[in-house]
């Protein structure tokens, strides 16, 4: 019987992998790209200063730390004004009874901030929240999920962990924790395939929230 959630934030919970990837796209077409958010999808579960580092190297860019600080502010700016809940998360949160965690590569402050403006904060209470500061090494290592584990002493049978991003869900198999894939965010676009979800390591792959307690009820 399954009694404690793991939920991923960004993708899961709020429908934010969507503005990072309007950020990017927003920056490079301002530089004379001609470029559309899905192109920058794929990034997501990563932390944002490792994509900066990889899309520095692709597009060549010689100021990495205007980059930067440019894509952050953007970013913020989309995070403080455009920040959603994913479609269903919170009828499925408020009806639950399990207890429910955040394991996370945002930072910390940055979920506290998040919870605040979704109304959630209620929800996921501080003790509750796992980011990736608190650990040696981020996602697709399994530390954030291990530290759960052992801080909250969950029994991995009796835990779920839910991800959006192949990055997130090789974590949760690598905790030896089973993991459901969610696509109901809108960074989930219809060319985007499931496998890459299943080829790293998740259980199922869900659409909508609606379904999660049938799945749950079956494990």
């Amino acid at each position: 019987m399954i009694k404690n959630i793991i939920f991923d934030f960004d993708g899961v919970i709020v429908d934010s992998e969507i503005l990072a990837s309007k950020a990017y796209a927003k920056y490079f077409n301002n530089l004379g790209y001609s470029l559309v958010d899905e192109q920058f999808y794929n990034y997501s579960g990563m932390k944002t200063v490792e994509v900066i580092d990889i899309l520095t190297k692709k597009y060549q860019i010689s100021d990495k730390n205007k980059f930067s600080a440019d894509i952050f502010k953007i970013i913020s700016n989309n995070y403080t004004n455009n920040l959603r809940l994913v479609e269903g998360v919170k009828e499925y949160l408020t009806s639950s009874n399990k207890k429910h965690f955040i394991g996370s590569n945002s930072n910390y402050d940055r979920i506290l901030d998040g919870l605040n403006t979704v109304e959630l904060n209620n929800i996921f209470p501080p003790s509750s929240i796992y980011s990736f500061d608190m650990v040696n090494h981020p996602k697709p290592k399994p530390d954030i999920y291990l530290k759960i584990l052992k801080d909250n002493n969950l029994n991995t049978e009796e835990t779920i962990i839910i991800e959006d991003s192949g990055v997130g869900a090789k974590a949760g198999k690598l905790a030896g924790v089973r993991v459901i894939g969610i696509t109901a965010g809108k960074h989930w676009h219809s060319k985007r395939d499931e496998n890459e979800l299943y080829n790293n390591g998740v259980i199922k792959v869900l659409s909508s929230f609606k379904d999660l307690n049938d799945v749950l009820e079956g494990l």
